[in-house]
């Protein structure tokens, strides 16, 4: 996040609160990967107001940042919009989601992997932080990575969710001109902010049937 550990952890903590309800409004248990976006984004910014108040360098925190930011969301995303679509979803759907999805776990390997044998490091610039992680083939790997986390939402049947991933999608084409050595931090905080979004999307209509663990069981004959 931009500016200082006060305004990453306030947002990250209204961000949070968000994912919280949004996970209390969620209608089905395979929902519940996307509703609880905000609140992973949320502990994110959080992860990084530690980073401010530590001056950065190479402790827990930044690896707990990176880990957040780059292996589990490449993977948390795609996977997530994927169940979101439900069993009942086309075929022709189905099979698009699996693209992103598999993607997500490749690149997801590759970078567990870089954070496992290199070191990731954090500078804090003036009023934004950089981010150092090395991995091989790193424009294929962020070709990758956004194509599983962006795509994913792009490629979704559900509306609400493709209008987050063209907003996501607008950030990252922001940060990357705005903060390019930067971009991994900057977009983070803007994505934390866009998963808000989630909220409507939790709250959408869905034929009457309630929340998932209040649902009426059928019995058995």
């Amino acid at each position: 996040m931009c500016w200082s550990a006060t305004a990453d952890l306030t947002a990250g903590a209204a961000i949070t609160a968000a994912g919280l309800a949004c996970l209390a409004r969620a209608r089905r248990a395979r929902d519940l990967p996307v509703a609880a976006l905000p609140l992973l984004l949320g502990l994110h910014q959080m992860v990084e107001a530690a980073l401010w108040h530590s001056g950065g360098g190479r402790g827990p925190a930044t690896t707990a940042w990176a880990v957040i930011a780059l292996p589990l969301l490449a993977v948390w995303v795609p996977l997530g919009v994927l169940l979101a679509a439900g069993p009942g979803a086309a075929p022709a759907l189905r099979r698009r989601l699996l693209v992103p999805a598999a993607v997500g776990l490749a690149t997801a390997a590759v970078l567990a992997y870089g954070l496992a044998t290199r070191p990731v490091t954090a500078e804090i610039r003036g009023h934004v932080i950089g981010y150092g992680v090395s991995v091989p083939y790193a424009p294929l790997v962020l070709g990758g990575y956004l194509f599983a986390t962006l795509g994913s939402l792009l490629l979704a049947g559900d509306r609400l969710l493709r209008v987050l991933g063209a907003v996501m999608a607008a950030g990252s084409a922001l940060c990357a001109l705005v903060w390019r050595l930067e971009f991994a931090s900057t977009w983070c905080a803007f994505a934390a902010a866009a998963s808000l979004l989630v909220l409507g999307w939790v709250r959408r209509d869905d034929g009457g049937r309630g929340h998932w663990f209040l649902a009426p069981r059928t019995k058995s004959r």
